[in-house]
């Protein structure tokens, strides 16, 4: 697999979600430049993040939409389906139990859990909702290597500490907190907060302007 950045790393879906809307309606071809005016970016920018990945651009052709597609969902790993799990079943993990749109991205998540008693023993959308004493098995016994963190903050790091002895290698974290996991383990965090404060930042730099 090629090297690429973080920062490039999470542009590639964004012109993958570009391209498959492209795809359904619009010509056969496109080109470095109509994808940055689209997205807003740069033609020298999405030209380099593409050549990381595909060797497709040819001169006054550009790209063949459906290669680059079939490319980036290549590079990205969305052609192999990745199993998950969900720790937290309160209403934003059974949420994201329920949203359809991870299998466009190669995610299943195949079961939850929960501390709760009242939780444990149900289903949503199909999928069970176990307790978490039966974390490690599952993993362990399905191979499951990507955990998703949907509970408080305060049982975050606990969490963490038990997907990794689970045998998770990736955790997106949902927590409003700081986990702590081995090198060998990759956390993304989906920071609300953060989000939130540079809309409101923004939102009052443009009041005090008008």
């Amino acid at each position: 697999m090629n090297y690429v950045s973080r920062q490039t790393l999470e542009r590639l879906p964004v012109y993958l979600r570009f391209l498959k809307s492209q795809s359904k309606t619009g010509p056969l071809n496109t080109s470095a430049k109509a994808i940055a005016e689209a997205l807003g970016l740069t033609e020298i920018q999405v030209r380099k993040d593409l050549a990381a990945i595909s060797d497709g651009g040819k001169p006054r052709i550009g790209y063949i939409i459906d290669d680059l597609v079939s490319d980036l969902e290549e590079f990205l790993g969305y052609k192999d389906v990745n199993d998950a799990v969900i720790v937290g079943a309160g209403k934003l993990g059974k949420a994201l139990m329920s949203y359809k749109g991870f299998s466009d991205y190669g995610l299943n998540i195949v079961a939850a859990f929960d501390t709760s008693d009242d939780v444990a023993g149900t289903e949503e959308e199909g999928k069970p909702i176990f307790h978490l004493d039966k974390l490690e098995d599952l993993c362990k016994r399905m191979n499951i290597r990507i955990g998703i963190i949907t509970a408080p903050a305060e049982s975050a790091q606990y969490i963490a500490d038990k997907m990794v002895k689970s045998g998770i290698l990736a955790i997106w974290n949902f927590a409003p907190a700081h986990i702590e996991v081995p090198q060998t383990v990759l956390v993304k965090n989906e920071n609300m907060a953060a989000s939130l404060a540079v809309l409101s930042k923004h939102l009052s730099e443009q009041l005090m302007n008008t």
